[in-house]
């Protein structure tokens, strides 16, 4: 279908863009790594499972589609094995549940200057659009989850004296990767955005400050590298930013409204709309829409940590309560994030998912007719 950069969401049912990868391709990811499987072999078991993946998100009724990311060991790492520079360093946070387990992770270091060597999801886009007559979508990390994870330790000091050199390059590799895709075709492009939505977080935004950094000059930073990073493409080209409080094996980074960053972040961004995480109270209520003006709104209402079917009535609910700062018309349903920002996935089966994601479809048809 046509797409069109109204401000209103394209669907009224969506997804963020990662789902459950199945056991095949957990075990071929790690078969892969191992050199037990050829390149030709792992991408044969990535194409049926893709195959697979797009169909099951049809037969919910979704009008959009992603690979499910089943390409990537995570939601940014292709993008760092395509840009010649990074490399892998431990972050300085770490994931924690509602228990107060932690886990620690990694980011992206640029000990290098940043090129873009190869394409980073062209193929990605190229192969689903051959699968399905329904709207491909691409998700790509924002450029600040290839700063914020280390703080102020992001980048040899010797290639980078400055962040505003670092985020030049940063910006010319999107711009680069983004015009490949808009000339093959993709119309719908997501931002997956996870610093800003952390600044949201007082521990954390205490935790930045500590390490001599300033959060609302991040948060200011990170709004230009987002609109750097989308500038120069067709007014056709539709853009939605994800906000992600983290989402690793059914953790999260950050909590906290996001009445903090609303007015500048929901202003000075500019896409067409943002998919925003609201299932649970760690998210805040919903008056920040306040400062969302001609831009959409995708509600993250049902979540894809927990296996708990969320209820109809209460999606229904929640979207007329959103509707006291935004109108309907710029609203539209989704879960909060991804099924599976790593190989590993969250915490729930795929029949959980299939039935979600129908649930969106669902919400959407009696919200919205």
């Amino acid at each position: 279908m046509a797409l069109t950069a109204s401000g209103r969401p394209p669907f009224r049912a969506d997804h963020v863009g990662s789902l459950l990868r199945p056991p095949v391709l957990r075990q071929a990811f790690r078969d892969h790594l191992a050199k037990r499987i050829d390149d030709a072999h792992f991408a044969q078991i990535q194409d049926q499972c893709i195959r697979d993946v797009v169909k099951l998100q049809e037969e919910a009724g979704l009008k959009v589609v992603t690979d499910g990311e089943f390409r990537r060991g995570s939601y940014w790492s292709r993008f760092v094995e395509g840009v010649e520079g990074f490399t892998i360093k431990p972050a300085v946070f770490k994931f924690r549940d509602d228990a107060g387990h932690e886990v620690e992770f990694t980011a992206p270091y640029a000990a290098g200057k940043l090129r873009r060597v190869k394409p980073l999801a062209l193929d990605e886009f190229n192969f689903v659009r051959g699968l399905t007559k329904t709207t491909p979508k691409i998700t790509l990390p924002s450029p600040s989850t290839m700063h914020f994870y280390r703080c102020t330790d992001f980048a040899d000091k010797g290639v980078y004296t400055n962040v505003e050199t670092f985020f030049a390059d940063l910006a010319r590799v999107f711009q680069e990767e983004i015009a490949d895709l808009v000339k093959a075709g993709c119309r719908y492009i997501q931002l997956d955005e996870v610093a800003i939505a952390l600044l949201c977080d007082p521990a954390i935004r205490k935790k930045v400050e500590d390490a001599g950094q300033k959060p609302d000059h991040l948060v200011d930073l990170y709004i230009q590298s987002l609109n750097d990073a989308v500038a120069g493409a067709p007014s056709d080209v539709v853009f939605g930013v994800h906000m992600c409080r983290g989402n690793f094996k059914g953790h999260y980074l950050a909590s906290g409204g996001y009445e903090s960053v609303a007015e500048r972040f929901f202003t000075n961004t500019r896409v067409n709309h943002f998919l925003l995480e609201y299932d649970t109270e760690r998210a805040g209520d919903f008056a920040p829409l306040r400062f969302v003006k001609n831009k959409g709104v995708v509600l993250g209402l049902v979540s894809s940590k927990v296996p708990a079917l969320e209820s109809l009535d209460v999606l229904k609910r929640r979207t007329e309560e959103a509707t006291q700062y935004l109108d309907l018309d710029y609203l539209a349903i989704s879960p909060q994030c991804g099924f599976a920002s790593t190989v590993a996935g969250n915490p729930v089966t795929e029949d959980v998912e299939r039935r979600k994601l129908k649930l969106c479809v669902e919400a959407a048809k009696a919200i919205w007719g």
